[in-house]
């Protein structure tokens, strides 16, 4: 077991940079903490790249050209070894920064703009040696007005810091909090297979005033309640097959600080499209992978928060749709040129 705030502070240089992001500042911080042949595995449409300098050029050099005083909030940072024995720290915040020029063909708004992202580091001797990661670009577009596919169902909002504000010293053995989640995680997939809505013990595990941040595209629901309306059914209508991690090419790794807990699988989510109902996809009868990033808070031995992204671009691609491609059809109606916003002189 490394010391988690050892692993953390391998990621100390990246932090401070982006914080007020500058490229050649990013490139040196990247390239001290990355190892060259780093893998790096973002959200679609990205893809893969190789090393601190790929992450850049292929991500945060097109962002930064698109927010030109881009900052990267932190609110949680977990560090831990998983059982396999595997050294990662978890990041969960938001990119922001004023919308200036197109970002993935996003037209600007000249307004601050906000993307929340889950960004897991694997560590090894001193160095990150790899990368899983997913951006809210759905967030970004809705922002911009220009998401093509279906309303989300949930609340939209920009993704808040824990309650308890402690998100960034997490601290303390975290397997209570760990077993919690995981109990969560098999009850939930025992329904349909296993009984009905009761078997997955919802009352055991989530606080009354629980809050559920899901992605754009789904959205943030409130409650056992609003979690069963705004995600659980629809999803469970669609997909009543679902499986977890630890199931043949399906692997999550898992750190447990204190009370927070979270997980990365790239992908960690088997189901298939068999009913109608789950953000307008039609019941295609097609198996789908889901990348899904977690963290969870845990309170008074309840889960209380629970943030989530999954890769809804890369699921949408699975099955034929593109979303971007989408967008693009009604781009040739927009201006997508840079805004030039002149200085804010009082007259």
């Amino acid at each position: 077991m490394t010391d988690p705030q050892e692993l953390k502070s391998v990621l100390c240089g990246v932090q401070a940079a982006l914080a007020a992001a500058e490229a050649e500042p990013v490139r040196a911080a990247l390239a001290a903490a990355f190892a060259p042949d780093a893998e790096i595995l973002m959200c679609h449409p990205f893809g893969s790249c190789e090393g601190g300098e790929g992450w850049v050029e292929t991500c945060l050099e097109p962002l930064m050209q698109a927010m030109p005083d881009l900052e990267r909030r932190d609110m949680i940072v977990m560090a831990g070894t998983t059982p396999q024995g595997q050294d990662w720290v978890g990041c969960m915040g938001s990119y922001m920064g004023t919308f200036a020029a197109p970002f993935l063909d996003i037209p600007p708004t000249g307004h601050l703009a906000h993307m929340r992202y889950h960004e897991f580091f694997r560590i090894e001797a001193g160095r990150v040696i790899g990368m899983q990661a997913i951006w809210d670009i759905p967030e970004l577009m809705m922002l911009a007005g220009v998401w093509p596919m279906a309303p989300q169902l949930g609340a939209y909002l920009n993704t808040p810091a824990p309650m308890t504000q402690d998100g960034l010293r997490p601290e303390g053995d975290g397997s209570a909090a760990l077993a919690r989640v995981v109990g969560m995680l098999e009850d939930l997939c025992r329904h349909p297979a296993e009984g009905g809505p009761e078997v997955m013990r919802l009352g055991d595990h989530w606080h009354p005033r629980m809050n559920w941040y899901g992605p754009a595209g789904i959205g943030t629901a409130r409650g056992t309640d609003g979690f069963r309306h705004w995600h659980q059914i629809p999803f469970l209508r669609a997909m009543p097959d679902r499986k977890l991690d630890a199931m043949g090419d399906l692997m999550s790794h898992w750190v447990a600080e204190g009370p927070y807990v979270c997980e990365t699988g790239w992908p960690n989510m088997r189901l298939t499209l068999s009913g109608d109902g789950w953000m307008g996809i039609p019941p295609l009868g097609r198996e789908v992978l889901l990348r899904s990033l977690d963290f969870w808070r845990v309170e008074d031995g309840l889960i209380r928060e629970n943030w989530v992204l999954v890769d809804l671009l890369d699921l949408y691609a699975q099955i034929g749709v593109d979303v971007l491609g989408r967008m693009g059809d009604f781009n040739k109606a927009r201006v997508l040129a840079p805004i030039r916003i002149p200085p804010g002189v009082p007259t």
